[in-house]
């Protein structure tokens, strides 16, 4: 399908991000059982969060980015209107994300006090914002604190990797920038 994410685990080759770490954290012995619950209700909750952020939350930043900051490295314009309409996309995801999915005494998504795959996948959606720059992030997240908060618990909870990770979009900010 020529699109990333993809993996290739010995002949077996995936992509899609949602299928990727169901597969991981399905595959292999050891993972904690809260990324990926062997619980069927707390995995369908899980599955329900996935397929939510797919058709909302996911749209608001990829509309941001693509018509800002990569316009120009695809040679396309700049797009102020599309970039608007991915800020109203992306605060009323995290609206939503607040109201429904976060619970006010709980650290992640779903009220769970352990991360799943639900919140590393929209937590890293989310910080693809930070491409636009502080002042962007600041003004788009600012009105969210308990979204600001989850994501520094998914920050802490999942650290050094979520640094490191996050590490090679300020290395591709510095470079779309010269």
């Amino acid at each position: 399908m020529q699109q990333l994410p993809a993996i290739v685990h010995g002949t077996f080759k995936l992509f899609e991000s949602h299928a990727i770490l169901i597969y991981l954290a399905s595959s292999f012995p050891g993972v904690a059982d809260h990324w990926y619950p062997a619980d069927v209700y707390k995995r369908s909750k899980i599955h329900s969060v996935l397929d939510w952020h797919h058709s909302n939350l996911r749209r608001g930043p990829i509309t941001i980015v693509q018509n800002s900051i990569l316009a120009p490295v695809f040679r396309r314009p700049l797009n102020p209107e599309a970039v608007a309409e991915g800020e109203k996309i992306l605060s009323a995801a995290l609206s939503k994300t607040e109201s429904f999915w976060l619970d006010d005494n709980r650290p992640f998504l779903l009220g769970e006090n352990q991360p799943s795959i639900a919140d590393l996948i929209l937590v890293c959606d989310i910080m693809q914002v930070k491409l636009v720059g502080e002042t962007d992030w600041n003004r788009l997240l600012g009105p969210y604190k308990k979204v600001q908060q989850w994501i520094e618990n998914t920050r802490n909870a999942t650290n050094p990797h979520f640094d490191e990770l996050h590490k090679v979009l300020k290395e591709l900010k510095e470079k779309l920038q010269n």
